[in-house]
């Protein structure tokens, strides 16, 4: 083995004992319940190391089933991923068709996946279906009809989403049934509110982990992260390393949680 081989030698073993103190810290508090990720820089990623924008979009999706592995590995029970939102739809017509193959081919794995039945894991979609593909719609329809039954693990995507969006169409709802005489303005509350979400079933996100180094939510569960804790990682989503996660686990569990109060 030629130096600069020792030396990659040398880097792994230190990088998987650093691993393994970041992963027995964690373990020492309680995690986060539900996390949400903004998965951002995968086309930043892809210049920067001379490749096709979308083979940077191959190699996020194939670092999100990494980061969902390391989520069930620490005991997270819920993740919300932004994969496509309203404003994408204004990419061009290639890179936003080429997107929704790639989610559709997703879900179709995912459905042959036994790592999914075992660990009974329920797949979700939030956002404005409608607006896709009708090919992505059905396939849609078929995972989660196939998870429906599992309460293990909540895997939401958030396709064609955005928060303003989820919000005023839970306005409009609520506003047919004040018109129609179902609901009375009174009784309008957070709460109830909530039902009108686009899953309203799942609690408010304890952490919202961003990648890229933006330092935003862009129009994501703006409802739901009233209280999240917020942790911004500067590297791109592709490269997204898990002691990276796990160094996002430890701020948040450094964290004291006051809602407010």
């Amino acid at each position: 083995m030629d130096e600069m081989g020792i030396a990659e030698r040398i880097g792994s073993i230190t990088s998987e004992i650093y691993e393994k103190i970041l992963l027995e810290d964690v373990r020492k508090n309680p995690v986060p319940r539900h996390i949400g990720i903004i998965t951002d820089g995968n086309r930043r990623y892809a210049r920067s190391v001379g490749i096709s924008e979308n083979e940077g979009h191959l190699r996020g999706k194939e670092k999100l089933e990494e980061v969902l592995e390391w989520c069930m590995e620490v005991g997270v029970r819920i993740v919300t991923v932004y994969g496509f939102s309203t404003e994408n739809f204004a990419r061009s017509p290639d890179e936003v068709e080429f997107l929704f193959s790639l989610i559709n081919r997703a879900f179709i794995d995912l459905m042959k996946d036994e790592r999914v039945h075992r660990n009974k894991i329920r797949v979700k979609v939030i956002g404005e279906i409608r607006r896709l593909p009708e090919y992505l719609q059905e396939t849609i329809r078929k995972v989660e009809e196939a998870t429906n039954g599992y309460d293990e693990f909540r895997f939401n995507l958030a396709i064609g989403y955005g928060g303003r969006e989820e919000i005023i169409n839970a306005i409009r709802k609520i506003a047919r049934k004040v018109r129609e005489g179902e609901l009375e303005p009174d009784e309008i509350n957070e709460e109830m509110f909530r039902q009108y979400l686009y899953d309203g079933s799942i609690p408010d996100p304890d952490l919202i982990l961003r990648t890229s180094g933006e330092e935003r939510i862009s129009n994501f569960l703006l409802w739901q992260s009233a209280y999240s804790e917020l942790y911004f990682s500067d590297v791109y989503w592709p490269e997204f390393k898990k002691t990276d996660f796990l160094r996002a686990i430890l701020s948040y569990q450094a964290r004291k949680r006051r809602f407010g109060r």
